[in-house]
């Protein structure tokens, strides 16, 4: 009787020390690809939004998707008046320009259309392929300014 209490006990500690081994080790990590990196970069970056106030317009632009492998770059924008008619094509008023002063021609607008005091939306540019660490949006003919935006993006 002792013998098999004694087997028994010697069993369920071999039992028990390996559930411990196993519930302790660290589970296998998969490297993530760079794309992976920096859509989880983009998600924790919350882009500051930047505001220009000149000849009575106020523009807010504030980036969604600008990290380097995403196909298509977004800016959301808000502009507001009382006193100037907003009816911009911005596929044709605005530019990105990154730091090698490389420029990039939107692709769309998806938003408000043109007209009126009020607008918003989103502008949309294919992807960026550059190494520079700085980008800068242009946008003219709004109210009789040029404004730029910036932003640090590595």
């Amino acid at each position: 009787m002792k013998k098999t209490a004694l087997i028994i006990l010697t069993t369920l500690v071999f039992l028990g020390g390996l559930f411990i081994f196993y519930q302790n080790r660290p589970a296998e990590r998969k490297m993530p690809t760079a794309d992976q990196i920096d859509q989880q970069t983009n998600a924790k970056q919350k882009w500051e939004s930047k505001t220009d106030d000149q000849s009575a317009v106020i523009v807010i632009v504030t980036p969604i998707d600008i990290f380097s492998q995403a196909k298509e770059w977004k800016f959301d924008i808000v502009m507001d008046t009382h006193s100037v008619e907003m009816d911009q094509d911005f596929t044709k008023t605005a530019v990105l320009v990154d730091g090698q002063r490389k420029e990039y021609k939107p692709l769309r607008w998806e938003g408000t259309p043109a007209g009126g005091h009020h607008r918003e939306g989103t502008l949309v540019f294919g992807q960026i392929k550059s190494d520079s660490n700085l980008i800068e949006l242009k946008i003219s003919g709004i109210g009789d300014a040029t404004r730029s935006f910036s932003w640090q993006i590595k």
